[in-house]
């Protein structure tokens, strides 16, 4: 397995985690609040998913595309 492979991989593993906390933090009551009066959710909780959603994209392309 190549050094790319594993970091792909570590990417991937650390961006689910990430998207997992988004999703458990927009559940929360006060992000509840902030999307009913605001109609978006807390900076947190959106750097969580954009974070998340990012890795998860990075880490694929380096373990599943590229050669």
């Amino acid at each position: 397995m190549g050094s790319s492979k594993l970091v792909g991989i570590v990417l991937l593993v650390i961006g689910i985690a990430l998207l997992y906390f988004g999703f458990q933090s927009t559940q929360s009551v006060g992000d509840q609040i902030s999307e009913t009066f605001t109609g978006r959710f807390t900076d947190n909780t959106m750097w969580y998913l954009i974070g998340g959603a990012a890795l998860v994209a990075a880490g694929g392309f380096m373990t599943f595309l590229k050669k």
